[in-house]
């Protein structure tokens, strides 16, 4: 796993000792001597992780940190402070400055390596997830986006069996305004997994059984594999590094001190939420991609990505499709008459029914302005027709609550249906031909169906009484 690493520190021996060790595990080094150096060298190598040195003149480690974590640009990089210094109150201020880690001079090479290669693992993932965002933005199709809410309880499963211990740690959690859901085996906190939803998980490695095979399990589970996992560990410097390298965040070492545990707990429950928006606006992004805003439904870009893959396996597995284009009948006069505000009510009406009547797996798309496609999978010709007379019915039986003065519209619709089968056609002949039927449907008096190869449908064929309103 390669990566840049940028190294900060006034002391130009420190310096070369950390470059030659990260050199020797193939790491791409930049190096800095000041805190004014280091921000400059962010800005123009964008390393993947910074080693920062905390007693330098002029500008100290902790103002160094503190800067990084306030710009959004720089804020996601993590930072491990290395110092002589030693005193729980150090690490904690080191913490609260936004570090990710805060190891002590001279460094453990396990330590220091297991520490480098965790967080490049963890800055990877949200990388990932910020290259998707900007793929999103760069298509013009992001979402408003929201900053993660950091006032919210956060939820923490705790699996610890010595009592005094868990006493200590639920008190800390819960002077933090946080839940704490205690725990005492690995199997009752599965089994809380998989009831209920965690910010982290604090995972004591002196358990009775292999609290590193827990770990393990835990990254593993497509559910909890993203949840920040927080050790609580004796000064074993070979166990905390297997913790890391398993895909532990971050760890605590016994006796932990509460003001360093709610450090460590704030800074892993902020980069979980991070993480959790940045994959939320991602989603929320591809969904304003695929769908159409007023109606919810999926747009043309999306039918034609999916109806060519269909067409594909249609054509390989030998299922049958068929393809309903619909028309809103007289929707102009709807605009005219009542405004762009109803016609928007009476397309958004006209979605919901659609959707109410077809079956969960069947898609329906609004292709533009008062036009639909539905796409039927794997149904033979007489049921498409009794789908399609089905949604004729739902639009024209009962009329359309609206905010105009009238209350309340009539409104049908047209629809020209093709079944395909076994014939190889590509998406721009299949909506094409589905579009010459529905044409003939508005030519011929409009609210009615007609089909490839059966011609106008006649109602009192496709009644479905006794059925239910949705094929299972």
């Amino acid at each position: 796993m390669s990566a840049r690493i940028l190294v900060v520190d006034d002391i130009l021996p420190n310096v070369k000792l950390l470059e030659a060790k990260l050199l020797g595990e193939y790491y791409d080094v930049v190096t800095a001597s000041s805190g004014a150096e280091a921000l400059e060298k962010v800005k123009e190598t964008r390393p993947d992780i910074i080693l920062l040195d905390v007693m330098m003149p002029e500008m100290d480690g902790f103002e160094v940190c503190r800067r990084l974590k306030a710009d959004s640009d720089t804020a996601h990089i993590p930072v491990v402070m290395v110092t002589a210094l030693t005193e729980s109150a150090d690490r904690v201020s080191g913490l609260e400055a936004g570090a990710d880690d805060f190891l002590t001079k001279p460094v453990n090479d396990t330590a220091l390596m297991a520490r480098v290669r965790s967080l490049i693992r963890l800055k990877m993932t949200v990388d990932e997830w910020r290259a998707r965002e900007s793929t999103a933005t760069s298509l013009g199709v992001v979402a408003e986006k929201e900053e993660a809410d950091a006032s919210i309880p956060a939820r923490i499963l705790l699996i610890e069996d010595q009592e005094f211990e868990s006493t200590k740690f639920v008190e800390t959690i819960e002077s933090m305004g946080h839940q704490a859901v205690l725990v005492t085996t690995g199997a009752e906190a599965l089994a809380k997994i998989n009831q209920e939803d965690f910010d982290v998980v604090m995972v004591s490695l002196e358990l009775e059984e292999d609290g590193l095979r827990f770990i393990s399990h835990l990254r593993s589970n497509d559910k909890t594999r993203s949840i920040p996992i927080l050790m609580i560990a004796q000064n074993d410097i070979q166990k905390i590094a297997r913790g890391l390298e398993i895909g532990a965040h971050d760890y605590a070492v016994r006796p932990v001190d509460r003001n360093e545990l709610k450090a460590r707990l704030k800074s892993q429950i902020k980069r979980k939420r991070f993480q959790d928006k940045l994959k939320s606006n991602y989603e929320m992004s591809l969904s304003m991609a695929l769908t159409d805003t007023l109606t919810g439904l999926f747009n043309r870009r999306y039918l034609n990505v999916h109806l060519e893959k269909l067409l594909k396996e249609k054509s390989e597995q030998k299922k049958p499709v068929a393809i309903l284009m619909l028309d809103i009948d007289h929707f102009k006069s709807v605009n005219d008459t009542h405004g762009h505000q109803v016609g928007d009510e009476v397309l958004q009406i006209f979605s919901q029914r659609l959707k109410e009547r077809v079956r969960d797996f069947d898609i329906i798309a609004r292709t533009g302005g008062e036009e639909f496609v539905a796409i039927l999978v794997d149904v033979t010709m007489d049921r498409a027709c009794h789908i399609a007379e089905r949604l004729r019915r739902g639009i024209a039986k009962q009329p359309f609550q609206v905010s105009s003065e009238a209350g309340s519209l009539s409104v049908t619709t047209s629809i020209g249906g093709i079944f395909i089968q076994e014939e190889d056609i590509t998406v721009e002949d299949t909506l094409a031909r589905a579009d010459k039927f529905l044409y003939k449907a508005k030519e011929t008096g409009r609210n009615r169906v007609i089909f490839e190869g059966k011609g106008t449908l006649n109602p009192e064929d496709y009644e479905e009484k006794g059925r239910p309103a949705i094929d299972d």
